[in-house]
């Protein structure tokens, strides 16, 4: 762009014009070009300027202040070319500027433009401490008008020369009010921003939430779902150049996280983990993002897991993957058990008093085993990766064996083809003493079951049956007992507090209970009585036989009703029929 104007405005407020006019100028009155290729900001720039110098009344804004501020740095424009130069006037407007969080956020993209000589004035720098220091405090205590980044806000809304707009409003959200805004800013310079708002301390969860809203603004695998599909359309589809930014912004988020355990949800990191392998970041930024997801595994959902395959294995999903992951957790466990002070017993026991120790690789279990149902049918998956998965998971993580052995069902009915001592190497992975009522009655009618899996079901079944046949009887006893104690406390009860409405309502509540147990007594004590009965009945069987001679042939019993007389003294009349036809009654 070409600017007709006169010499003397310009060389009486820049140092730089006053040298280049006097070095290429023929004398007074001749015109001269002057090329200025290099000047911060360009023509737009260096017209505001020659407005400042002609005297006319310019506009300054959070957008401009930087470009003009630099542009006025090169063309020397000081103290020394006159008094208020545009240096300083540019530097007092700069620091109203820095004084706003959203006018700070413009400035500091402004910087874009001409990133050499605003690093050089440490415009960057300060812009960055403003944000930083503003991001870390309340932001009641300073000036936050509305960004507008939907659009870019006209002239008219601008702050003018004299001051900065304040037409709208202040707004006060909760701790994410600033992730909006700098999620405008580039790479390079959020990064710097998010390290000097770490530095000042702020909670890794609300640094962590900033990383995640500016990676989804910037990553748009992340926002998608990654089926097969959509994985393969959008690798053969994107540029090398794109993808290429992608992998390298993707690996700088990486980065950027904090380390803290839990501050970032698990579901974002196996999402990223998705699309860096799409992306084919570097192996030491997939390690890292697998280790993450190790560490808090237990926070993971079933649908997390399934990661799509993109190397060259044959499986449906990347169970490889999945082993390196669940390998990172049992490590960080068993580093957790060795920091655990003494009093843990083997096999990941725990003290007493904190039955929430086991919550995590419990819930992990149940989570690969999970995994192995859905993928136990890829008939690509082969038993040795199976084997490996779930023997991973020690034998006390399971409280029980349902999902293990729904697993290794499913595996065996797609692989039918296996060999009888890979299904009995397959089956040992599984402990029957464990499988609930509902498994083990399916186990016992499974053909695909090796007999002596289902002889083991069958015998640990009968086990729990007598177990549990032996302790009616005891809970029976315990039960009367309990009956009495409950009547008398409830009885005392009454005659201490007999005219409070509360204590009543209490002794109410206990004659229910009582009812409902006494209910339960009597079945129970029914069952016991026919239990008597009948060995009270083969006891004298085998006591009538004994009294036989024993060259004596065998006796004949048989019942003959009894009369109305013995029937009130409660006998049986018992008639013994000999050879010699002796009648006994």
């Amino acid at each position: 762009m070409s600017f007709n104007l006169h010499k003397f405005p310009l060389l009486s407020r820049s140092g730089l014009l006053e040298k280049l006019i006097e070095e290429y100028s023929n004398g007074e009155g001749s015109s001269l070009n002057l090329r200025l290729d290099d000047i911060p900001g360009g023509a737009k720039a260096f017209e505001l300027i020659s407005k400042f110098c002609y005297g006319v009344r310019m506009e300054l804004t959070a957008y401009n202040i930087v470009s003009v501020r630099c542009a006025a740095e090169y063309l020397r424009m000081t103290e020394d070319y006159g008094d208020g130069n545009l240096v300083m006037q540019a530097e007092a407007f700069l620091n109203e500027v820095l004084g706003n969080w959203s006018d700070s956020v413009r400035a500091l993209e402004a910087c874009e433009e001409v990133m050499p000589q605003a690093e050089e004035l440490h415009i960057v720098s300060r812009c960055i401490e403003s944000l930083a220091t503003k991001a870390s405090a309340d932001p009641s205590l300073f000036s936050r008008t509305s960004s507008g980044r939907e659009t870019r806000p006209s002239p008219e809304d601008s702050g003018l020369w004299n001051g900065i707009s304040t037409a709208t409003k202040t707004q006060h959200t909760g701790e994410d009010w600033w992730y909006q805004d700098v999620s405008f800013l580039s790479l390079p310079l959020y990064k710097r921003l998010i390290l000097a708002i770490e530095s000042r301390g702020l909670r890794p969860e609300t640094i962590a939430a900033s990383v995640v809203h500016y990676a989804r603004r910037y990553l748009p695998l992340m926002n998608r779902q990654s089926s097969f599909d959509d994985v393969s359309s959008t690798v053969t589809n994107m540029p090398n150049t794109c993808e290429a930014d992608q992998r390298a912004l993707l690996e700088e988020i990486v980065g950027l996280l904090p380390n803290k355990k839990g501050v970032t949800s698990t579901k974002f990191l196996i999402r990223l983990l998705r699309t860096a392998m799409v992306l084919h970041t570097s192996p030491s930024c997939r390690e890292n993002l697998e280790m993450r997801v190790g560490a808090q595994l237990d926070q993971a959902s079933l649908v997390d897991l399934l990661i799509p395959n993109m190397g060259y294995s044959e499986t449906l999903y990347d169970v490889d993957c999945v082993q390196r992951i669940l390998d990172h957790f049992m490590l960080v466990q068993q580093a957790a058990a060795l920091a655990t002070p003494p009093g843990i017993a083997e096999e990941g026991q725990i003290i007493k008093g904190s039955p929430d120790s086991l919550t995590p690789i419990t819930m992990v279990a149940s989570l690969i085993d999970g995994f192995l149902a859905e993928v136990a049918s890829d008939v690509n998956f082969k038993l040795p990766k199976f084997e490996a998965l779930a023997a991973t998971i020690p034998d006390y993580a399971r409280p029980v064996d349902d999902g293990l052995y729904h697993a290794i069902d499913v595996y065996m009915k797609t692989h039918h083809w296996i060999a009888d001592g890979e299904r009995e190497q397959l089956c040992r992975l599984m402990n029957c003493q464990k499988l609930s009522l509902e498994a083990s009655t399916h186990a016992a009618q499974n053909e695909r079951l090796p007999l002596r899996v289902i002889v083991q079901v069958l015998f640990f079944e009968q086990l729990r049956l007598r177990t549990s046949i032996s302790g009616w009887f005891f809970v029976s006893e315990n039960l009367e007992n309990s009956q009495n104690q409950i009547n008398s406390a409830a009885a005392q009860q009454q005659r201490d507090n007999g005219g409070d409405d509360d204590v009543k309502q209490r002794v109410s509540e206990l004659e229910k209970d009582c009812s409902s147990m006494k209910e339960e007594i009597q079945k129970l004590m029914k069952t016991k009585r026919s239990w008597r009965n009948f060995t009270r009945r083969l006891g004298f069987n085998r006591k009538s036989n004994s009294c036989c001679p024993k060259g004596s042939k065998a006796s004949k019993l048989r019942a003959v009703a009894p009369s109305s007389g013995n029937r009130q003294q409660n006998c049986e009349k018992i008639e013994v029929v000999r050879p010699e036809t002796v009648k006994v009654n």
